[in-house]
């Protein structure tokens, strides 16, 4: 399955067996798992499309019951108990999560369709390293600047392309704070955020501090607009994060939107070549593509153009493409056939608008949902694989000549989530950084996440900050307005 190389690898899979997935999945709600009123739906493997287990779809009565579940919680016990009690959980749920790794990266890789080594070395030590973090602010925060005064009630919303790390990003900040939390996974990708409810079991989380309620877009509209929900935060599609928004004006919630992006992936001619390539290749191939703040947009400036595009052609010619579990895989499974029909249309489009596609030869699996990494070169600002997030791996090339020509072209887009400056100048990067309309600008690097660093977008790409200090803000009565 891999493409054209100088060499095959061997496959390498990594065992199934750790994970025992059940059957069936109840809501996880009071610190148990129980039964949902409403139907169940199925949750698939996008690379084999074969059944992983049957899921409940928790309706309204269900939101009901875990919104005064997690309210109960807040006013009883994990409101009132000092940070540093509260820390100690979190720091618990941490090294739960350290320990089980390997069970979470093999069940996030047959859920989602990511590269085994991609959830094994970024996902899940990322996610570990989330709660460890806030575990930390949890006895601090009144030297936060942002009071200690927790909101109550978070209910939470979270995207499908990584499941179990937005999940981190929620729950730590929101429980290191004092609230309690109602969280919906993306119905695609359930299992991990299940299998993390049993983590909290394991830790002896008090009952409803955390409860997990699964199902699509219903569900989520129920626990966005419950009257008891005091703050929502939300990350996915712009298009759902302007109809969050519109449901929660004129209510007292607090509201965070992390939503989509078309950033730019800049390179200049002093850039340092191979290196750059590496990181436009991690920028847009990364996790199928399937990254909001996706380096989509390559802009390079045309003295260097011919180079950058024979060795990024040369370095995608090796990427392989197949089996997630595979530890050799660099690009997994698109996670659904509704996201896959989106990138072969826009795709299409791309190539109707007259842009040039390349994609290198390549195998791709019989059964599941694939796409090859493609590149799109002769792009301008107006063709639509410019304009829109394709959420694939399909990037678009354009050139520049100067650098105030790279900023207007960088910034000419409805997003501002991230951009990547690739120069041997520090001076330039620090300019272009001033001049970039992007919550991230990663220089010389790309995809880079830390917890201490805040993450979120300007524009149509969302408000509000995730990861570090000013994560705190959007979960405490003295940050958000």
């Amino acid at each position: 399955m891999s493409m054209t190389s100088p060499f095959e690898y061997a496959p390498a899979p990594e065992s199934r067996s750790i994970v025992d997935i059940k059957p069936s999945y109840g809501l996880f709600i009071n610190g148990e798992f129980v039964d949902g009123h409403g139907k169940a739906f199925k949750t698939i493997s996008p690379a084999t499309e074969e059944v992983l287990a049957e899921v409940a779809e928790a309706d309204e009565a269900d939101v009901e019951k875990a919104v005064k579940a997690a309210r109960k919680a807040y006013d009883k016990v994990w409101g009132p108990m000092p940070g540093r009690e509260r820390a100690k959980y979190l720091y618990r749920i941490a090294r739960i999560i350290q320990e089980r790794g390997r069970e979470l990266a093999v069940l996030e890789s047959l859920d989602n369709g990511k590269p085994i080594k991609e959830s094994r070395d970024v996902d899940i030590p990322t996610v570990a390293a989330h709660f460890f973090y806030y575990a930390g602010w949890a006895d601090k925060l009144e030297y936060s600047g942002f009071g200690s005064t927790p909101l109550g009630v978070a209910g939470q919303v979270i995207p499908w392309n990584f499941p179990l790390l937005m999940l981190a990003w929620k729950i730590a900040p929101a429980l290191a704070c004092g609230n309690t939390v109602v969280l919906k996974p993306a119905e695609t990708t359930p299992l991990t955020a299940l299998l993390f409810a049993e983590i909290c079991q394991q830790a002896d989380l008090p009952p409803g501090v955390v409860n997990i309620v699964t199902g699509a877009g219903d569900t989520g509209r129920a626990l966005v607009s419950h009257p008891d929900v005091d703050k929502v935060a939300f990350t996915g599609s712009t298009d759902v994060g302007r109809a969050i928004a519109k449901a929660v004006a004129g209510t007292d919630k607090k509201v965070t939107l992390e939503l989509g992006g078309k950033a730019a992936n800049i390179v200049f001619d002093d850039a340092p070549i191979d290196q750059a390539v590496e990181g436009i290749v991690n920028g847009i191939f990364f996790n199928q593509g399937h990254v909001c703040c996706a380096g989509s947009r390559l802009l390079v400036q045309e003295s260097v153009a011919e180079e950058v595009l024979d060795r990024l052609k040369r370095r995608m010619s090796t990427l392989r493409v197949g089996d997630p579990l595979d530890k050799n895989t660099d690009i997994g499974a698109i996670n659904s056939a509704e996201q896959l029909a989106r990138i072969r249309e826009l795709s299409d489009i791309g190539e109707a608008e007259g842009a040039g596609r390349w994609s290198p030869a390549c195998d791709l699996p019989s059964n599941g949902f694939w796409f090859p990494p493609t590149l799109f070169t002769g792009v301008t600002q107006a063709h639509r694989i410019a304009r829109e997030e394709i959420f694939g791996p399909v990037l678009s090339v354009l050139t520049f000549r100067t650098p105030s020509e790279a900023v207007e072209k960088a910034n000419n887009t409805p997003y501002g989530l991230s951009a990547g400056v690739w120069t041997d100048k520090g001076s330039r990067i620090l300019h272009m950084a001033n001049q970039l309309r992007a919550g991230v600008v990663w220089a010389n690097t790309f995809n880079k996440f830390d917890p201490t660093s805040p993450f979120g977008g300007y524009k149509e790409s969302g408000y509000g900050r995730e990861g570090g200090r000013h994560g705190l803000e959007a979960y405490l009565k003295g940050g958000v307005k």
